[in-house]
């Protein structure tokens, strides 16, 4: 994706023809509208709109209920809501009153369900008890109190009753610190004998109405408890079979609301006399202009290029790619959105973590089978929960599945595959792991060489569309940086017999001029860039500066390059792994252990290997496009 141009859109005409011009920059859907405060001046004594905030409350409501019911709002054409002639409001005031009373007796019901299942969980406490406890509450001259109290007054009973012969208790049932169980006072005594329990924090639970046996009450509020859960779920579909059934009505005033908002928006950024201001596409000007145009004849509808004069930065608008590579690219935005959106002068690079991100996922974690697992786990966690990292682990499992059959690895199984690679005319896998330690750590570092050389002409272009000449020539992450770069590569290959399409004197060359100019940059950049050089206060103190500035550019490359190492070693890790599991199986034959092993590979290593992915896109390829871009901002 890259960033679309943007043009200033500047309407000013009649008021009687405000709501029409605000009706079609609504419907066209490419105006962004922006306080027009900061597009005219504000000697010009213009006053902006009441803010009116109704139809964002009725919205926030709707949606609310929508979720509350379990129902889908769809937005409408702006036919069909012009056909529309019910009034939405009254419709909507009436549906939210019914499913009011609804939850009114809802909760009525939950109260009552609340009661019932507190009382089976004391009177619970007394089961073992084979009584009429309406019999005991109707005896004359004794008095009985079904209770608890904790048990550390349970253990003082015995202390009070030396002094008084009427303070016993017996035990029922015991329960973390409670101690549950009845006491018995002749009825003249019972006064006192109650004050001596209250002291001890007991709390009567059975009242002295109450008639039965324990097991025919239990029964009772069990036959209740049914009975309003029975209730409580007639309600539920009630409420939410009211709501698909004026769902249509709803998703009708659901789009009527959301049109309100977005008229209210533009209106709360525009001024009397019809002054609105905003954004559009470069592209797409000429279109708006012509539909304003046709709607109000008188308007005038100005369209220019962003200047100095205007307060506010252009709004970023990425342009699409095709449907197929949308599918691939969109999900990064999650990663680059953590990272930083790009700002309206830089480049957007959700395409290039997309690519590369994938890629070395897939190296780092290839196994056919296990990529496989990979994908439908993704694929669950955005299609249930709509989770942004389950988008991402999709096209990452595809690229282990085909990683995972140049190594020839499912699920572990190193030779399964082999019939098909015969089939196709290959003598087995393409790359065996362990027989080819050594080429898997040089294509790990090519691939860091080239990743970050990628970077840095991604920091070229960006610099060059900032109009920061200077920094894309002279800088370490400008052209000088990327000829010492690449010539040092071309260098170290050649030292180790690889390929090296350079003749290293030429390189030395290249790298003796390139350090040079490293070295005294900045004077340079500030000139070519047109910005305040700051003299130094000795040209020794300048020299030796910028010397070990360039010392640490140069072990910068190196440490980000050796950095891509880790790519090969969680290929090796990850055969490694298997070899592991495969021993414990007692090489497959154990096929328990075989299934948790892999399921202990996918978690452990599908975690590490998209973490170090993000860190070699975070803090090696990026890191030289964001130092200059932070610079350039600061310059600025």
């Amino acid at each position: 994706m890259s960033i679309e141009r943007m043009n200033v859109v500047r309407i000013s005409g009649k008021l009687e023809a405000f709501d029409r011009i605000l009706e079609e920059l609504c419907t066209i859907g490419v105006f962004m509208p922006e306080n027009a405060q900061s597009f005219y001046s504000s000697g010009m004594g213009l006053m902006p709109f009441d803010d009116d905030s109704s139809a964002q409350t009725k919205l926030t409501e709707l949606e609310n209920l929508a979720k509350t019911a379990g129902i889908t709002l769809q937005v409408k054409s702006l036919s069909q809501i012009q056909t529309d002639d019910s009034d939405g409001g009254e419709f909507f005031d009436e549906l939210a009153q019914r499913l009011r009373s609804y939850a009114d007796e809802k909760s009525s019901l939950e109260e009552q369900l609340e009661l019932c299942k507190s009382a089976i969980d004391n009177y619970s406490h007394f089961k073992e008890l084979d009584v009429d406890i309406g019999e005991i509450n109707e005896c004359k001259y004794v008095k009985a109190r079904f209770g608890h109290l904790p048990i550390s007054s349970y253990e003082k009973i015995s202390k009070y009753s030396k002094n008084h012969q009427y303070i016993s208790f017996f035990p029922c049932s015991f329960e973390k610190n409670d101690c549950w169980g009845v006491y018995f006072a002749p009825l003249e005594n019972i006064a006192e004998v109650d004050g001596v329990f209250a002291s001890l924090l007991f709390e009567q639970i059975i009242r002295s109405d109450v008639t039965g046996t324990i097991e025919d009450i239990l029964d009772g509020l069990r036959a209740n408890v049914s009975v309003v859960e029975n209730n409580l779920r007639e309600l539920e579909e009630k409420a939410l079979q009211t709501c698909r059934d004026e769902s249509e009505h709803l998703s009708l005033y659901y789009s009527k609301l959301s049109y309100d908002c977005a008229k209210q928006e533009v209106a709360s950024n525009a001024y009397h006399n019809q002054e609105i201001a905003g954004w559009v596409p470069k592209k797409q000007a000429a279109a708006l202009k012509k539909r304003l145009k046709e709607t109000d004849k008188e308007a005038d509808v100005q369209i220019s290029e962003p200047d100095s004069t205007v307060k506010v930065s252009p709004p970023v608008k990425t342009r699409s790619f095709s449907k197929i590579l949308r599918r691939l690219v969109e999900p990064y935005t999650f990663y680059v959105d953590l990272y930083g959106t790009p700002s309206y002068d830089d480049i957007d690079v959700t395409a290039f973590v997309a690519i590369t991100y994938t890629l070395l996922f897939g190296i780092m974690f290839g196994d056919l089978g296990q990529g496989f697992v990979l994908s439908i786990v993704g694929a669950l966690m955005w299609k249930k929960k709509r989770m942004g990292l389950g988008r991402i682990l999709v096209p990452c499992g595809i690229s282990s599945m085909i990683f995972g059959f140049i190594f020839g690895s499912v699920f572990g199984y190193e030779h399964l595959l082999d019939p098909v690679y015969k089939s196709i005319g290959l003598s087995g896998k393409p790359l065996e792991v362990f027989e080819n330690v050594n080429l898997v750590l040089l294509i790990a570092i090519g691939i860091g060489v080239f990743l970050v050389a990628c970077a840095i002409i991604m920091n070229i272009y960006g610099c060059i569309k900032r109009k920061c000449l200077g920094e894309a020539l002279l800088s370490q992450n400008g052209l000088a940086g990327l000829m010492l770069y690449l010539c040092g590569a071309n260098l170290a290959s050649a030292f180790m017999g690889g390929f090296s399409p350079l003749p290293s004197p030429l390189c030395i060359s290249v790298i003796a001029v390139c350090a040079v100019i490293l070295i005294v940059k900045e004077p340079f950049i500030e000139a070519i860039d047109k910005h305040e050089f700051k003299k130094p206060e000795s040209l020794l103190d300048f020299f030796l500066q910028n010397f070990f500035e360039f010392i640490e550019y140069v072990l910068s490359y190196m440490s980000n390059t050796v950095s891509f190492l880790r790519v090969g070693a969680f290929v090796l890790v990850h055969a490694g792994m298997m070899m592991v599991v495969f021993s414990l199986a007692s090489d497959g034959a154990n096929i328990i252990v075989v299934i948790l092993g892999n399921a202990l590979v996918i978690a452990l290593e599908g975690l590490l290997t998209g973490i170090q992915a993000l860190r070699l896109e975070y803090y090696e390829p990026l890191l030289y496009r964001r130092r200059t871009q932070i610079q350039a901002g600061k310059n600025k």
